[in-house]
């Protein structure tokens, strides 16, 4: 797993008990569900994050095609 840093957030208690309902119908943790946000904002603001091996939400990327212009034998 990558190296975390942890940092303090000030929050307002309703965004956070909002936020904490949404990861909770996601099974995700308050901490999980915030990244999950972040990383979708900057994808969606085209801002990658560098060195990212994983998609919003923690979850690994699908292999991109072969070389040769085959689909990934693992996405059949």
């Amino acid at each position: 797993m990558a190296d975390r840093k942890a940092f303090l957030l000030r929050i307002d208690p309703d965004v956070l008990d909002a936020i904490q309902r949404w990861a909770n119908d996601d099974l995700r943790s308050v901490n999980g569900h915030i990244e999950f946000l972040l990383r979708r904002a900057l994808q969606e603001a085209r801002r990658p994050v560098a060195g990212s091996g994983h998609a919003p939400g923690g979850r690994r990327r699908a292999r991109a095609e072969a070389p040769s212009g085959e689909q990934d034998p693992a996405k059949e």
